[in-house]
């Protein structure tokens, strides 16, 4: 490709309105260009680098014998009824009648599809199993779309599914998938983790998310530098503190606290550490039958609540917090200093996390506005708590399978894999006929890929002052050719040409700057859209024979023998 015949336009600045690192590198390299809110236009330069994560996902899914398909974009709202996720999704699931006032979505996911097509067509035991999957655009109509593609209205995915004929062999190739994305973010040269997590609204049981580690990452992922455990923070087990609980040395004691009500504000004022302080969560549970349950979260001043692990304890699950006026109810006293002690356990359930049920001699609130209780201790002062793991993990906690401590990083999921088990097929009747001629319901499997998010998040692992460095597994072009004087030297523009020509007999992928710019622009806008390797060629360097090369993220060029040229790129793209 030669500059004068491609289209691509670079910007000194971004907009105003972009947030994040890789929203504003990749307005200015001209990636992208904004269309609507969270929508965006994908330009030739950007394209390039979409299209080879798209092939390298392909490559590796067809080579995990996976089979392309290519679902519709609409969908029938019937599909989602009949599967029950109609009302469930939301809003951001964009719905539409057509001419004929007949209900249709433009598809977030294609579970109810896909279902829909292999209930169809299998029929027997024979027939499985299948995994089928497609790249695709997805839309979902987030409130507040932000962060440029990484959080964007309509996004190009890789979505698969695998059908089964019972868990184990749903097992066996949730084990295939794991592998093969482990292969497919190894290809596309980013550092990442693949980590534990939690099923969210897709259901299922098993679940792993794959992350690409960057500060600028939504999500906090708790790993063991000595060991392979990573999980997302959302499920990272707090194991329980080793050490039994001590002995009460200290009586009970009500404090005045006046106006202190934040468990910082308390340590401070009586002088105690903020690992002392117990902090009681009011939550409550109204149940579908009309049942409703008011219930207090213990956790230690330094903790935070977990709600994804709170939600799963059955007696409150599902809970929101409590309100004022609900909190007056049980406790007779406002937010800020309630707490656990002389409270109606027949009105009042309680939860304590691991930590405090460790805890002895502890500070809580006295349910009494301006004042705190002391010197606590279960058994002497109030029961024994119901134990459970409530909250969220952090840095210097043990790890989970015991092999050293916990270290908190940040990470943006590019990729996620589930055990859907049976949730569609038993709601959707996807069923076959086993060897004895019984019908079974099928065992399910999801696997997601957002494509589009990955040139995001390789944007937002790889960038500088100058502008992005992406793997060369995916960079738009291998490498640039830049020569100095090319329509004013005959002999600069025959060099040029003759590498270009080589390097393409070679299938590596190069652009040549034929621009009439000066040295200054090329360089900036080479550096700028994230070409690996740059090869400049001017007068001076061919008399003395030589050609030079840099690296995008070496300091200093050097000089190559324009004989060595080519064997020294096709080792520099080699090794990576």
């Amino acid at each position: 490709m030669r500059t004068s015949q491609f289209f691509f336009n670079t910007q000194k600045e971004a907009p105003a309105d972009a947030e994040v690192i890789s929203q504003k590198m990749m307005l200015r390299a001209g990636y992208i260009k904004r269309t609507a809110a969270g929508i965006y236009t994908w330009m030739p330069l950007g394209l390039r680098v979409l299209r080879k994560v798209e092939n390298i996902v392909r490559e590796e899914m067809n080579n995990a014998g996976a089979l392309e398909l290519l679902m519709p974009a609409v969908q029938p709202f019937e599909l989602w009824q009949e599967s029950g996720r109609g009302d469930q999704y939301g809003p951001e699931l964009l719905r539409f009648k057509d001419r004929h006032q007949r209900d249709f979505v433009i598809g977030p996911t294609h579970e109810e599809v896909i279902t829909d097509v292999v209930r169809r067509d299998v029929k027997s035991y024979r027939q499985l199993p299948i995994h089928l999957y497609q790249i695709q655009t997805k839309f979902r109509d987030e409130i507040r779309p932000r962060f440029g593609v990484m959080r964007g209205r309509e996004f190009l995915m890789k979505d698969g599914y695998s059908f089964h004929t019972s868990f184990d062999d749903l097992v066996r190739e949730y084990g295939n998938m794991y592998a093969t994305y482990t292969k497919i973010f190894t290809r596309l040269g980013l550092k990442f983790r693949a980590v534990a997590a939690d099923t969210g609204s897709i259901g299922g049981t098993g679940s792993h998310e794959f992350h690409v580690l960057a500060e600028s990452g939504e999500d906090d992922i708790a790993f063991c530098p000595d060991s392979d455990y990573a999980a997302n923070v959302e499920l990272a087990e707090a194991v329980a503190p080793s050490v039994e609980r001590a002995a009460a040395t200290k009586s009970l004691e009500k404090i005045a606290t006046p106006g202190k009500s934040a468990c910082a504000d308390v340590a401070k004022f009586l002088d105690v550490p903020l690992d002392k302080i117990v902090k009681s969560i009011a939550v409550f549970s109204e149940k579908e039958d009309g049942s409703n349950t008011f219930a207090l979260l213990l956790l230690r001043g330094d903790h935070e609540l977990n709600e994804i692990k709170a939600s799963k304890i059955a007696a409150i699950s599902p809970f929101r917090f409590a309100t004022e006026g609900e909190v007056e109810e049980h406790l007779g006293c406002k937010p800020g200093f309630i707490g656990p002690v002389t409270v109606d356990r027949k009105k009042v359930l309680i939860f304590s996390d691991r930590s405090v049920a460790a805890m002895s001699d502890f500070v809580c609130g006295a349910n009494e506005a301006g004042y705190h209780l002391t010197g606590v201790n279960f058994g002497r002062d109030l029961p024994e708590p119901q134990v459970a793991d409530l909250r969220n993990v952090i840095a210097g906690d043990a790890s989970p399978d015991g092999k050293g401590k916990l270290e908190i990083c940040r990470g943006i999921e590019v990729g996620h894999i589930f055990q859907l088990r049976q949730k569609y097929a038993a709601a959707l009747n996807c069923n076959f006929l086993d060897e004895n001629g019984k019908s079974q319901i099928m065992e399910m499997g999801c696997y997601g890929i957002g494509v589009s998010r990955i040139v995001g998040a390789a944007i937002e692992q790889g960038n500088d002052e100058k502008g992005i460095f992406l793997p060369p597994s995916i960079a738009p072009f291998a490498v640039c050719i830049v020569p100095m004087g090319y329509h004013k030297s005959e002999a600069v523009k025959s060099a040029a040409d003759t590498l270009y020509a080589q390097l393409k007999a070679e299938g590596i992928d190069v652009i040549l700057d034929d621009r009439n710019e000066r040295p200054g622009v090329m360089f900036a806008d080479i550096e700028l859209i994230g070409i690996p390797h740059r090869v400049v060629i001017g007068e001076r360097g061919l008399k003395e024979g030589q050609f030079e090369y840099k690296g995008r993220l070496e300091a200093e060029a050097s000089m190559i023998a324009q004989a060595d040229i080519m064997d020294s790129l096709k080792a520099k793209l080699c090794a990576g």
